[in-house]
């Protein structure tokens, strides 16, 4: 009953949070930070193969995230999810992977929780994205096994087609957490399905989502669909960004390119705020030293003097 209790405390909080005009600051990526430190990252596991393999490092990096400032820790399941897990062989539990990496991100202290939500396939792979059933079933399944265990919010990112976003968004939003659509997009301003910012948002903005956001494209790329984003929602709910900072692979998943060290990240975070983000934080390529950057910014944003 305690523990219901708190858990009810900590979404109230979440909601409160939104009304609150300082921008909120998330943390930075997991599978490519763990990739950096040397922890087997591989398709199609990606990060979540350090559950088992290497929970002290996934332990260690959220630690290291909200030292950086971080309100907001995201559990590492982006791939814990059943069909991953077939991917690659497995017949475990994917409850059990999702619950474990819950766990060691509620033990980094972190004021939020955010259960991240992944397309079913690749996220960059629009091409792949599954029938209407499976979406529905499946972001079902696992919206409701991130809900049992305990997240404060759900972040359905990285969303490649509106049809996906959409499926990902509902089930979301049926579990009763607050729930965060976010979309990769291309150089060119488009999801990586060709549709315009504009129209996903008017299609998500009718869904009970509280944010919406810009997430995994190209950080020198953000501001283009960002401003889209902002202009569709027109304050109805508050947008946010959080960039990439190199390239994918199709073996390893992630490569930095070392085209923004943490202070230029910061700097281009920071234009987003400008722009009219609530809320920022680092994507595929970013570290905690990225974070750390963004926050003292933001300190000195909210007191200039």
């Amino acid at each position: 009953m305690a523990c219901a209790r708190e858990y009810s405390g900590r979404m109230a909080d979440f909601r409160s949070r939104l009304r609150d005009p300082a921008p909120l600051l998330l943390d930075g990526a997991t599978g490519s930070e763990l990739q950096r430190r040397g922890v087997d990252t591989r398709l199609p596991l990606w990060s979540a193969s350090a559950l088992w393999m290497a929970p002290q490092a996934v332990a260690a990096l959220h630690r290291e995230y909200v030292a950086a400032g971080a309100e907001v820790v995201t559990a590492n399941t982006f791939r814990t999810r059943e069909r991953t897990l077939a991917q690659a062989g497995r017949s475990d539990s994917a409850r059990d992977w999702t619950r474990r990496a819950i766990e060691l991100a509620r033990a980094s202290g972190a004021r939020f929780v955010a259960g991240s939500l992944a397309p079913l396939e690749d996220c960059y792979s629009p091409a792949l994205v599954p029938d209407d059933a499976a979406l529905a079933d499946e972001h079902g399944a696992f919206a409701g096994d991130l809900a049992a265990a305990g997240v404060d919010l759900i972040l359905c990112e990285t969303m490649n087609t509106v049809r996906e976003a959409c499926a990902a968004a509902r089930a979301a939003a049926a579990t009763g957490l607050p729930t965060i659509a976010s979309f990769v997009c291309g150089t060119d301003g488009r999801l990586l399905s060709g549709e315009r910012v504009a129209d996903a948002a008017a299609v998500l903005l009718a869904l009970p989502v509280v944010a919406l956001a810009i997430n995994c494209t190209p950080t020198g790329s953000v501001a283009q669909p960002l401003q889209e984003l902002l202009d569709a929602a027109r304050g109805r709910v508050p947008c946010g960004a959080y960039g990439n900072v190199g390239k994918t692979d199709a073996i390893e998943g992630f490569h930095c390119t070392g085209e923004f060290d943490a202070e230029a990240y910061a700097a281009a975070a920071m234009g987003w705020v400008e722009q009219g983000a609530w809320f920022i934080g680092g994507c595929c390529g970013t570290g905690p030293e990225h974070i750390a950057a963004m926050r003292k910014r933001l300190n000195v944003r909210s007191n200039p003097n």
